[in-house]
């Protein structure tokens, strides 16, 4: 609400903060250069574009498609209404405009109905893992590299340090 416009967060908590949503968060830790668009797929639509490590929030899930939202064809609600059949046409049929319409070299399709979609999947789309939201939240503060499992002697340590993240 208005209350949190303006609050500062690190002098409230003591600590540097910083707030993503779900669907950057997992834009993040999906990227692998170039321009990548996000689009995860769970109770409705979220969205993300990133340019040469520029984040750049979308809300493709409020756009119009006729008379119903691309939340409402692509989100739960359309999933169920439509069953997976029509649903997967539905969402491959909305990526080649999008993917043009953002010059997006590749397309990464994450959130918790992206398992619906199946194994066949159009030319420069994949599948994310929610998983990836994790290395996200590395990224967000200017972690490149994260352990990715323990040793029996303690964590490998492979973690580099960017700070040329950007979120728009």
């Amino acid at each position: 609400g208005p209350g949190w416009v303006g609050f500062d967060y690190d002098a409230g908590f003591g600590c540097p903060v910083r707030i993503a949503n779900d669907a950057i968060m997992q834009a993040l830790g999906s990227y692998d250069g170039g321009r990548m668009l996000f689009i995860g797929l769970g109770t409705g639509v979220g969205s993300a574009l990133i340019v040469e490590r520029v984040v750049v929030p979308l809300e493709l899930g409020e756009l119009r498609v006729g008379d119903r939202s691309i939340s409402e064809m692509l989100g739960r609600s359309g999933l169920d209404e439509a069953g997976k059949k029509e649903w997967r046409k539905a969402v491959f049929g909305i990526l080649p405009p999008l993917q043009k319409a953002f010059h997006a070299d590749y397309v990464v399709l994450g959130g918790g109905n992206s398992k619906h979609l199946g194994k066949t999947l159009p030319p420069a789309v994949r599948i994310g893992n929610n998983l990836t939201a994790f290395r996200g939240g590395w990224r967000l503060w200017g972690i490149d590299e994260m352990p990715k499992h323990h040793a029996p002697h303690g964590p490998k340590r492979l973690i580099s340090i960017h700070d040329d993240w950007r979120l728009l």
